[in-house]
């Protein structure tokens, strides 16, 4: 497991290192101890959530903020999507800034997110399984989100719009500057 910074402070790529022989592969997904010599941060996992959705799904941009902030590592079991994170944190030297990057079922890369990101994605294959784990209880009375499309934030989903698929929850997320002045990251 090999830990790589990103441009935005404590997000990391995370490459495994895959083990392949003639029957498949092995790899170590997340290690706590290695984590933690690499990044400072020690993480305590307590939920694991998957979805599959088909290509164009756009899922994001969420957050839960408050004693339910969550950090989340995640990854694509199967498939393609085009991962996004922004950080929310004011006193972040990263703040309002976006990170993009492709995670496959080939690549085997994860994200870690930390506390204080909103994250969201977008099926670029047919299908995709996402699968992520989080540090923290999913909360809907904490749950937050900002819409896809925000200008400020200017993110290039790589699909055009009309493919998109959003639900009807994410449609009417509120723009980064009408979350801004409320966040207590």
């Amino acid at each position: 497991m090999r830990i790589e910074k990103t441009p935005l402070a404590d997000c990391y790529i995370i490459h495994d290192t895959i083990y392949g022989d003639h029957r498949g592969y092995f790899f170590e997904s997340f290690n706590r101890k290695t984590f933690f010599s690499e990044t400072g941060m020690y993480i305590d996992f307590v939920q694991d959530n998957q979805s599959k959705s088909q290509r164009g799904v756009l899922r994001g941009l969420h957050f839960q903020e408050g004693e339910y902030a969550q950090a989340k590592l995640v990854r694509v079991l199967q498939g393609a999507v085009l991962d996004v994170v922004v950080d929310l944190r004011k006193n972040a030297p990263s703040y309002g800034k976006s990170f993009v990057m492709e995670l496959t079922e080939d690549n085997h890369q994860q994200l870690f997110v930390p506390k204080g990101f909103a994250h969201g994605f977008v099926v670029l294959s047919e299908t995709a399984v996402f699968f992520y784990k989080c540090d923290n209880y999913y909360n809907k009375a904490s749950e937050r989100g900002i819409i896809f499309n925000d200008k400020d934030l200017a993110i290039d989903w790589q699909l055009p719009d009309t493919d998109l698929i959003l639900s009807d929850k994410d449609r009417v997320l509120p723009t980064f500057q009408e979350v801004a002045s409320s966040l207590n990251f």
